[in-house]
């Protein structure tokens, strides 16, 4: 998953702004990070990010779900991918 620092340089150049406290928010508790990430716990969350940082940090929030899932997503390709060739070579297909 990217770094904060990664999610703060993508935002700065997405809004001019590095929603660093959005992003902290989110990651920088590891004892409430999985839990800050569940999708199933949006509606709630989005409340609570849109009265503190607004609309804009809102759309950043949700920017750094669909970031977090996006890379977990290709991290998980990347394995099953690197299986598949690893099986593959295995039984003297490739």
């Amino acid at each position: 998953m990217p770094s904060i620092e990664k999610h703060r340089t993508v935002s700065l150049e997405r809004t001019g702004k590095d929603y660093m406290e959005v992003h902290a928010w989110l990651d920088g508790n590891p004892e409430k990070k999985a839990e800050r990430h569940d999708i199933t716990k949006i509606y709630k969350h989005e409340k609570l990010i849109w009265e503190v940082y607004g609309e804009e940090g809102l759309q950043e929030y949700m920017r750094h779900i669909h970031d977090d899932l996006k890379a977990k997503f290709e991290h998980i390709r990347q394995d099953l991918d690197k299986t598949i060739a690893d099986t593959l070579a295995y039984f003297g297909v490739k």
